[in-house]
This record gives C-alpha cells, sequence and structure tokens, in this order.
C-alpha cells in the first residue's frame, strides 16, 4: 500500500492529537488513518475495535486486512449517517464529515459523474 500520511501530524500534544483521542507518543502513526475510509486516531480505532470485536488497538495493523478495512468502513460510514447523506447527493458534508475538511472532494465527485454514468448505461 502507498503511504500518503506518515502519521506524524496527530502525535500529541498537538491540537489535533487532542482531538483524535491520541494520548501516547507514537500514537499519530499507530493510528493513522486506515482502513477505506481512513478511520483516524486512538478514539476512532477504540470505537471502531468495539464495535467489530477486533482488536484494533494492541494491533492496528489488523484493520489494513481486507475483512477488516471494509467492515471498519462500513462502521464508519453508518455511525456517521452517511448512507442518508449519499442519497440526497451530499458529498460535500459526506467529505467534511469523513475528513473534517474538504480535501480530495472535487475528486469524489468525478468519482460519483463517472459511476452514475456508468448505471445510467446499464
Amino acid at each position: 500500500m502507498r503511504e500518503l500520511a506518515s502519521g506524524d501530524a496527530y502525535e500529541p500534544p498537538s491540537e489535533k492529537a487532542t482531538d483524535l483521542g491520541n494520548t501516547q507518543p507514537g500514537d499519530g502513526r499507530r493510528f493513522k488513518g486506515g482502513g477505506l475510509i481512513q478511520i483516524t486516531g486512538r478514539d476512532n480505532y477504540q470505537r471502531c475495535a468495539a464495535a467489530l470485536g477486533v482488536d484494533l488497538v494492541n494491533h492496528p495493523e489488523a484493520i489494513e486486512e481486507p475483512d477488516n478495512a471494509c467492515a471498519a468502513s462500513a462502521w464508519w460510514w453508518q455511525t456517521h449517517g452517511l448512507n442518508e447523506l449519499a442519497d440526497q447527493n451530499a458529498f460535500g458534508t459526506i467529505t467534511h464529515r469523513i475528513n473534517g475538511g474538504y480535501n480530495g472532494l472535487d475528486q469524489r465527485l468525478a468519482y460519483w459523474l463517472l459511476a452514475l454514468q456508468a448505471t445510467q448505461a446499464l
């Protein structure tokens, strides 16, 4: 897998680290974006682990296993009400809920338009 970010930006004592529940040295790298939706932070890994019954806190690398990556992303999608937003074509709001900003919104919209074209061709 190609690494996009090291996780260093989420190391304590930064404000980003605090927001994500990263309290221990190394948490930024340990709990950086994982799974298809790039779940980030100790708090999110703990909540996801509890929901899935997978020890993602002691074994954060487990989120990269295909089944766990899909299940973790589906968990995030459901718990953050993203299906309802997708039904409303609210991709800006979805992007913001996933990453706290609008990074990648143009690319997501382009993919969505391609998907729409493909379904209309069926």
